[in-house]
């Protein structure tokens, strides 16, 4: 039987090219909820060597945007945070799992959470979406 919220995310995924150069792979998708992988690359590095945190942002991104739109309600984010608790370095496989919190009808509340291949967290994303009314597929 085929996944309806997993179709979503794959056609998001078609379309989003930024996803793409990240290197995301989706791991899971169900009704407010997703989980997704990257390995970080070198060109991802910031002037400290370790790795930018808009990296880590961007991926927590993903995620909250295949969460939040996975029912076919095109989503926006309204308002996003992220606390970063241990540095990412070069050659890291990094999963970001979001999870729904507030399934309201005009906004939606999600945290996520990235750790790395060691299963420690380095971060943690919270994001507060606005619900267009309007559908993806």
């Amino acid at each position: 039987m085929s996944n309806p919220y997993r179709q979503v995310v794959d056609h998001m995924m078609i379309h989003d090219k930024f996803s793409q150069w990240l290197g995301i792979e989706v791991l899971d998708i169900q009704e407010g909820y997703s989980k997704i992988k990257m390995t970080v690359r070198e060109e991802m590095i910031n002037g400290f060597g370790i790795v930018h945190g808009g990296i880590a942002f961007s991926l927590a991104d993903s995620a909250f945007a295949f969460a939040c739109n996975n029912r076919n309600n095109l989503s926006v984010a309204l308002d996003t945070s992220i606390n970063f608790t241990k540095a990412i370095q070069v050659g890291d496989e990094l999963t970001a799992e979001a999870k729904e919190t507030h399934n309201g009808r005009s906004t939606g509340l999600y945290f996520i959470t990235i750790t790395n291949q060691k299963n420690e967290q380095v971060a943690i994303f919270k994001g507060t979406c606005f619900r267009t009314g309007k559908t993806l597929v």
